[in-house]
């Protein structure tokens, strides 16, 4: 297993790639699956206020195949605080402890930066992706909303972990 950032001129094919493969979680979240833009998108998306520039955009490689992909932002919602803004796994490599692998080099990442917390946000829907947030340590903060950009009436609750 190999960890390590992924770059817009390298990695795009794979992103995308990986996202074509790994629609389920498209399908549930936005209720289509993803287009180039999306997997394009992955290399400046982030949260409002944050500098793309100084994100970090990883992917978590087995045999030499992207397995699984991480971005995370640094100051929202808190100057200081550090913002999970996606963390994907495939499906091949769900359930064998590559989620909690790829987290634990995440918020290593956050701690060595200063951070101290980490926040994300799940969607109610993904029940799975809530169990795994709550095992590794993550509680809500109390603050949700509904998202009904995409006509599914999501709701998105904000979750942190102090680091």
């Amino acid at each position: 297993m190999l960890i390590r950032p992924l770059d817009v001129m390298k990695d795009l094919e794979a992103v995308i790639d990986f996202y074509h493969q790994n629609a389920d979680y498209w399908l549930m979240a936005e209720g289509q699956l993803p287009g180039v833009q999306k997997s394009a998108d992955f290399f400046t998306d982030g949260p409002p206020g944050c500098d793309p520039m100084q994100s970090e955009r990883l992917g978590l490689f087995l045999n030499d195949e992207l397995a699984g992909l991480a971005e995370l932002s640094f100051g929202f919602p808190e100057p200081d605080a550090a913002y999970l803004g996606l963390m994907l796994l495939g499906t091949a490599a769900r359930g064998l402890g590559h989620g909690k692998t790829l987290l634990s080099h995440v918020e290593n990442l956050a701690r060595r930066a200063g951070s101290p917390q980490l926040y994300l946000a799940v969607l109610q829907a993904n029940s799975r992706g809530h169990a795994f947030w709550t095992r590794e340590g993550y509680v809500s903060t109390g603050l949700s909303r509904v998202d009904n950009s995409n006509g599914l009436n999501h709701v998105i609750t904000r979750l942190v972990k102090v680091l």
